[in-house]
């Protein structure tokens, strides 16, 4: 077979929520029996199932006429060593778009939406049936691509964590975090259910969501109504940031004041030059994990320190 180039793409997968179930509980049977059970419709599940399987399996088809085709399954991806010519596509949704990204050192990432009449895909731009127009111009280097900011965590005992949304500190379950906030000239002590630090790609997602309850809140609490939505949209528009941004936006979850913790520095912009710094004071169970991946933790108890920045490396992203 005459390949464009020898170069390597990855192709990245995840299961769907059928074979999760199947792994619960060991046989499709079982799984059909457990959710009929509850009320659900498994033939959605099993839909799904087949319209992803039928994706992936023509996307490695299309690949392998391209290039060499490697396939890597999300959960080894932290592990899996990129070349520095590789390309990788990601067939799924945007969290695996999200969460391929932040292992890439350079490469270029292709993301594919698997099912489009079930996914919005913001991350998705492309069908399995682009592949063959897309790729051999991502080879050639005319496709055109954005660079996609990343977050930086790094603890005192050497550990890094990159995001490419945003960048959880707090508790490993519901309960208090307890911490002390460094940021510019400012210190504060804090007791919250934890602080979130949010790229530009981030800034559509958890930080929207974190700035709509706030101004919800305050405004039904001191107006006695919620605010105008034009009002609503346009501040949380103006704290959208383009991908590409500079800077990064920290922000404090329910933070309770008490006669040894404040509430005052609770938002704030976090750049290269003025990065954000945490010290853990819970004796255990404080976390640090990235894009909403939680089984992706780092421990963040007492006498831990973790400085957040702008990551020094960014992602491209093919569009």
């Amino acid at each position: 077979m005459q390949r464009l180039t020898e170069n390597k793409i990855v192709l990245v997968v995840r299961e769907t929520r059928l074979e999760e179930l199947k792994a619960r509980f060991n046989t499709v049977s079982q799984a059909r029996f457990y959710v009929q059970q509850q009320g659900g419709n498994f033939e959605d599940y099993e839909q799904e199932d087949t319209v992803y399987r039928a994706a992936v399996q023509k996307a490695h088809q299309q690949l392998s006429v391209l290039g060499r085709v490697q396939t890597v399954h999300r959960t080894f991806v932290p592990n899996f060593i990129f070349g520095p010519e590789d390309i990788a596509v990601a067939v799924g949704q945007d969290g695996l778009v999200a969460n391929t990204l932040k292992y890439l050192h350079g490469q270029p990432l292709v993301g594919v939406n698997p099912d489009p009449a079930r996914y919005d895909g913001q991350l998705l731009p492309f069908l399995v049936t682009d592949l063959d127009e897309i790729i051999p111009e991502v080879f050639r280097k005319t496709r055109p691509t954005k660079a996609v900011t990343m977050a930086k965590a790094s603890l005192n005992n050497g550990q890094t964590l990159y995001a490419v949304n945003d960048i959880f500190i707090g508790p490993k379950s519901h309960g208090s975090a307890r911490y002390t906030l460094h940021h510019e000239d400012r210190v504060e002590r804090h007791s919250s259910s934890g602080v979130i630090v949010s790229t530009g790609m981030g800034s559509t997602g958890w930080l929207t969501s974190l700035i709509t309850g706030a101004r919800g809140i305050a405004a039904a609490s001191v107006e006695g109504q919620a605010p105008e939505r034009e009002q609503s949209h346009r501040a949380v528009a103006a704290l959208r940031l383009p991908w590409d941004a500079d800077h990064l936006y920290f922000t404090v979850r329910e933070p309770f004041p008490t006669k040894t913790t404040g509430a005052s520095l609770v938002f704030g912009r976090v750049s290269v030059e003025k990065p954000l710094l945490i010290e853990s004071h819970m004796p255990e169970r404080g976390v640090i994990f990235s894009d909403g991946i939680e089984a992706d933790f780092v421990e963040f108890n007492s006498g831990s320190r973790v400085e957040i920045t702008v990551a020094e490396r960014k992602g491209v992203l093919v569009v």
